[in-house]
């Protein structure tokens, strides 16, 4: 096919139109967000069992995602093919679920066989058709209209915006029962413990910082030589200097040491008379993340993790979030 510029224009104009149909597809759904679509969220949360989310062809496509999208966000779901639920999968649904069905049409002949079998059993219906007046919207407790003026298909068959509608009616959905139920970070992570965003809202200081015995501390009565020994040998740039009791009363860094010299001093002397007091510090059971924000903000590489009683228990340094992956 040639490559003219004739050409590269018409494919440029086609995916503009098609992302033009689709936008404005799902712009029309704004309106539709009222009475029917709190019924449907109200059918959900009071739901003492889970959300079987069901539909066929690309239908089926957009239910898979919008029931993976609603157990990700505290509503637990699951996708049943409609088929396979009239050879023995229909078992999976009790009286105490939400049967949500996607057809485009409304008049889908594997859901249809089905339908009826689940309002007997007791299940609430919720329909996502873009047909109000079909069968399945009319057996429905509760309807969303996604229907759309014209698909982005330049021949107007293949689904395109009527499945962009319904996904998105999903998402509408999902949102707004994550906002009910009060789901919160800590909750999202619960749910996505292996991506990088679980390992930042789930990882705390006390997961990844250094303890005992990799501890660099030295007593305030300690030398300006030995206490170079100390961040020498534990090897973080730093020596906290601590109490008999470990309450921390200063730190002493490698940047401490360069100022040091840059003034031409004779490095003679306790540490209790160069350390740096009052340094910054976090708490073990801080999140990790925060750990790493405190470092960027003061623009430092380690940070002494002290309990509650301002006793040294940890220490982090920044090589350690980056191989925790928090960095």
């Amino acid at each position: 096919m040639p490559h003219s510029d004739a050409v590269n224009q018409r494919l440029i104009e086609q995916g503009q139109r098609a992302l033009q149909i689709e936008a404005n597809a799902v712009q029309a759904l704004v309106q539709r967000i009222g009475p029917e679509f709190a019924q449907a969220c109200q059918l959900i949360l009071a739901c003492k069992g889970r959300v079987i989310v069901s539909g066929i062809g690309k239908s089926g496509h957009v239910a898979r995602k919008i029931a993976a999208t609603l157990a990700s966000t505290g509503t637990p779901a699951y996708f049943v093919h409609p088929a396979e639920a009239s050879h023995g999968d229909l078992g999976m649904v009790t009286a105490d679920d939400v049967f949500m069905a996607l057809s485009n049409s409304g008049s889908t002949e594997e859901l249809m066989a089905i339908v009826p079998l689940v309002k007997r059993m007791g299940a609430q219906l919720i329909a996502l058709t873009g047909k109000p007046d079909s069968l399945l919207a009319q057996l429905a407790n509760a309807h969303l209209d996604t229907g759309v003026a014209q698909e982005a298909c330049s021949l107007n068959l293949a689904p395109t915006a009527s499945t962009t509608a319904a996904l998105a009616m999903g998402d509408a959905l999902a949102v707004a029962l994550l906002d009910a139920r009060g789901f919160g970070a800590d909750d999202f992570a619960m749910t996505h413990p292996g991506g990088a965003l679980g390992r930042r809202l789930l990882t705390r200081v006390d997961d990844v910082m250094r303890r005992e015995g990799q501890l660099p501390k030295v007593s305030p009565d300690t030398s300006i030589a030995q206490a170079m020994l100390e961040v020498s040998a534990k090897r973080m740039g730093m020596t906290a200097v601590v109490d008999a009791q470990d309450h921390l009363l200063g730190i002493f860094t490698d940047g401490d040491l360069r100022r040091l010299l840059q003034e031409q001093h004779p490095l003679q002397g306790a540490i209790s008379s160069v350390m740096t007091t009052k340094p910054t510090t976090i708490g073990a059971q801080a999140l990790a993340a925060q750990a790493l924000s405190l470092m960027e903000e003061r623009r430092i590489s380690q940070l002494p993790v002290v309990d509650s009683a301002g006793r040294l228990v940890g220490a982090l340094h920044l090589h350690d979030l980056l191989t925790a992956k928090i960095a």
